[in-house]
């Protein structure tokens, strides 16, 4: 969760240009041109890695896939479980 979208900007920075990460997919649902009626109108920035590294390997955890969310701290104080509960609900009439 950060304050500023620049403090967002430079966490995602620094996580996609570490030679230990390997970035499968990102979403940018910050950008204005996503459809936020695909999302409730929730804003985030999500994306898809791996941890690719020798001791990954060594663990066997080197194809483990995990999604990480950033979000800015107004849109986090308007999560809410029934909010999320009509995004699936949503993304789940799509076919998504």
């Amino acid at each position: 969760v950060f304050a500023t979208i620049s403090d967002l900007t430079r966490a995602l920075g620094s996580i996609i240009t570490d030679d230990n990460v390997r970035v499968e997919r990102l979403k940018n649902r910050l950008d204005p041109r996503h459809p936020s009626d695909e999302t409730g109108g929730y804003r985030d920035v999500c994306f898809n890695m791996r941890v690719v590294n020798k001791e990954a390997m060594s663990l066997g955890v080197d194809m483990h896939v995990c999604e990480v969310q950033l979000i800015l701290l107004d849109f986090a104080k308007l999560r809410t479980a029934e909010g999320h509960a009509r995004y699936v609900q949503a993304r789940n009439r799509r076919g998504v």
